[in-house]
């Protein structure tokens, strides 16, 4: 097993989950929070990677970030704006505004599909050249930064969700008629939980984009099954627990996905079929809980069977 990973590949895994880690902590807001499935994520994802690649061929690969996370609350703001005052049902706002940021991401990216920033600075050479007489951080300095924007993000989300507003947004998809009957207006908390959704799955992208030092206009597609796979593996396996325990756990279970798709690699499985294997890894996670609940009934109905013979 040693032999079968390589220390490269689980670097590679553990930086790569950690800027997925991203998009599954967007849907831990919309959909586990706000009980809301958001599917603009594919586009807003190449959104904030186009528009965190042209800003940092400008020359600002900090402001990229931020940039990038504004673009993602404008995206999150027309799909709640579509939801709440026009009254568009929420999966078919987010097709809608998919649909529509294929062209937008286009035209960002100077209508051309794919945008090259090998020549740029970006964070990661930065955290090369300033990390390299470190010893160990000289080959590790790609996870130093992703783990240091990652943990950052849900330390911060986790305090976020706490607060009066934060609160709010929880209470709102639990129980959408109690907020309204508590004088908060829906449509605000549900237009404040998507705008920050997106604005994290845009700072994913844009992270990608320097990580890559390439966007592409597919970059973005499939990203809703990563995520989803991702934040149902850490929830199935860290369960219940604080705010920031949650969201450890889905950070965590995006690190663990990003390893079951290196193992398919590694045994050899074709990279056109890798979609499959995440719609495999989906399904299963889905059916996790409920299969654990029903292996749990069988074994005290087995229990009670046994009890039963005995007494006779």
């Amino acid at each position: 097993m040693a032999g079968f990973f390589t220390v490269s590949i689980i670097q590679s895994a553990m930086e790569l989950g950690c800027i997925y880690a991203l998009v599954a902590l967007a849907l831990f807001v919309s959909y586990t929070t706000l009980n809301i499935a958001d599917l603009s994520t594919d586009g807003c994802f190449t959104l904030g990677c186009a528009v965190g690649a042209i800003v940092t061929l400008s020359g600002h690969p900090f402001l990229a970030l931020f940039a990038a996370m504004g673009a993602g609350v404008i995206s999150g703001f027309v799909t709640a704006f579509l939801q709440t005052r026009l009254g568009v049902e929420s999966i078919l706002a987010g097709i809608i505004v998919n649909t529509a940021l294929y062209t937008i991401n286009i035209m960002v990216m100077g209508f051309s599909s794919n945008v090259n920033i090998f020549k740029a600075s970006t964070l990661f050479s930065i955290a090369h050249d300033l990390l390299e007489g470190i010893p160990l951080m000289g080959s590790w300095y790609k996870l130093f930064v992703v783990l240091i924007i990652v943990l950052t993000v849900g330390i911060l989300l986790a305090w976020f969700l706490n607060t009066m507003l934060g609160l709010s947004i929880r209470a709102t998809g639990d129980n959408p008629s109690m907020v309204r009957a508590s004088s908060i207006n829906p449509a605000f908390t549900i237009t404040a939980g998507l705008m920050l959704s997106n604005s994290f799955t845009a700072l994913s992208g844009a992270v990608l984009a320097q990580y890559q030092k390439s966007c592409d206009i597919n970059y973005g597609t499939g990203m809703v099954t990563i995520a989803l796979a991702s934040l149902i593996i850490g929830e199935s396996l860290i369960g219940r627990g604080s705010m920031l325990t949650r969201i450890l756990g889905v950070i965590f279970g995006s690190c663990l996905y990003r390893f079951f798709v290196a193992l398919a690699l590694r045994l050899n499985i074709p990279a056109e079929s890798l979609k499959l294997v995440s719609a495999v890894i989906v399904a299963i996670a889905i059916s996790f809980p409920y299969l654990k609940s029903k292996i749990a009934l069988y074994r005290q109905m087995q229990e009670a069977k046994q009890r039963h013979g005995e007494h006779k």
